[in-house]
């Protein structure tokens, strides 16, 4: 059997096995049980071009309204509540935060997802994982939890440390490979230079970054390998709680996702037409988890916006690859004067000022329009310089107030620094 038809029975075995869940899906699934009666033909799709043609997408708001006409967990459920025996909840960071269950055959899936991830990254028996987050109800990091431990990696757990505590256990254990976000990451290189421990002395192979923005970044992922004295050290992946662990680093070391495409159907749209866009184009990621049935979401809307690549690999097996990373989202893009921003834009600019400790991006509403204040912990000197760095980015003048170091608050998870203080006081 030549390699090209090896490729094609690849592609109708992915078609063929999607088919079969599309049918427990249908009969079982009263969420889902609506959309099929509107695509009485769904049984004659040819395959996935057609699926993304006719299927109708899933959004994030959908799935909140079920769960408020079918409380506690919604009607998304393919199979009865008792065989849900994995409860996780969506950060929180767009909208209420969300509980997904999931089946334990769903939840070994999503690890057979995260061990292609650590096979990539290099996590092999024996290799030492340091998780720097509270276990708390998040998936992304369980799932690479419990991968990690039936890959048979030594895994340490550090909920309930201090950052101080984890970095010497980093340095004491001897830790091979770190989990945590971009945004930590960075946070254990400020903590190190006030506590005086030495970075350089290390064993670090991998910093496995998700749950933000940032992985991909130049700047982040220079930083990190000039203070830990590594090579290529961030290693970025991408996942969500609706959908599972999605992506892993492309190769090659310079950030950037490749999906897991045997595991997805992936699709990029413009977010306003809802049609798709080419290569290169910016636009919003589409996903279709393939063998998450449980609670399944069909061409689920991500929010995430991307710049996709398509091509093939070395064997000639299709790659989609998802250039720079994840570059933002629909939901969090302002126009302030006319100018759309969004917040990984400015970060990139921030980030250029290594004497910023830290930075929160204040939104006001002035005559009924957007305005931002950025305050950041650094000196006069520094703060008129990214106002510069600002103006010369978006011909806007964005005001920057400087703040002494430790005023504002750090984060574990997912960074919060864009706020609206007329709305949080009314919460």
């Amino acid at each position: 059997m030549d390699q090209k038809e090896t490729v094609l029975r690849w592609e109708s075995k992915r078609w063929s096995d999607f088919q079969k869940n599309l049918e427990q899906i249908n009969q079982n699934n009263s969420f889902q049980r609506a959309r099929f009666r509107e695509l009485s033909d769904w049984k004659s799709w040819s395959g996935f071009e057609e699926f993304s043609k006719i299927c109708p997408l899933t959004t994030k708001q959908e799935i909140e309204n079920d769960r408020v006409s079918n409380p506690q967990h919604g009607s998304n459920h393919t199979y009865p509540i008792e065989k849900y025996l994995r409860f996780s909840r969506t950060s929180g960071t767009s909208g209420d935060p969300i509980t997904w269950m999931d089946t334990q055959k769903d939840w070994k899936w999503m690890l057979g997802n995260w061990d292609g991830i650590l096979k990539k990254a290099g996590v092999e028996q024996g290799a030492r994982c340091f998780f720097a987050f509270s276990f708390g109800p998040f998936l992304g990091f369980w799932t690479a939890y419990e991968a990690a431990i039936q890959r048979g990696g030594v895994c340490i757990p550090g909920g309930g440390q201090s950052t101080e505590s984890r970095l010497a256990t980093i340095v004491e254990e001897e830790v091979e490979y770190l989990f945590c976000t971009p945004t930590y990451a960075m946070r254990l290189i400020d903590t190190a230079k006030e506590c005086g421990i030495p970075l350089q002395k290390n064993s670090l192979k991998k910093i496995i970054v998700a749950g933000e923005c940032g992985g991909s970044q130049f700047l982040n992922r220079n930083k990190v390998d000039i203070e830990w004295g590594g090579e290529s050290l961030l290693y970025d992946h991408y996942g969500m709680t609706e959908v599972g662990p999605v992506a892993y680093e492309m190769p090659g070391g310079e950030g950037g996702l490749r999906i897991l495409l045997d595991s997805y159907h992936a699709e990029v749209i413009d977010a306003v037409s809802e049609q798709p866009v080419g290569d290169g184009e910016l636009g919003e990621l589409i996903l279709t988890p393939l063998g998450r049935t449980g609670s399944p979401v069909l061409r689920y809307r991500t929010g995430d916006l991307v710049r996709a690549s398509r091509g093939v690999d070395a064997l000639g097996f299709p790659t989609f690859d998802l250039v720079g990373g994840i570059l933002g989202r629909t939901d969090d893009m302002l126009v302030i004067r006319g100018v759309n921003l969004y917040p990984s834009g400015v970060d990139t600019i921030v980030r250029k000022f290594s004497e910023i400790y830290e930075y929160q991006v204040v939104i006001q509403e002035s005559r009924e329009m957007n305005e931002i204040l950025i305050r950041a912990e650094c000196d006069q000197k520094i703060a008129r310089a990214l106002e510069d760095s600002l103006r010369d980015a978006y011909s806007l003048r964005i005001p920057v107030e400087s703040l002494s170091k430790g005023v504002l608050p750090r984060f574990e998870m997912k960074a919060k620094r864009w706020i609206r203080p007329d709305k949080e006081s009314k919460h």
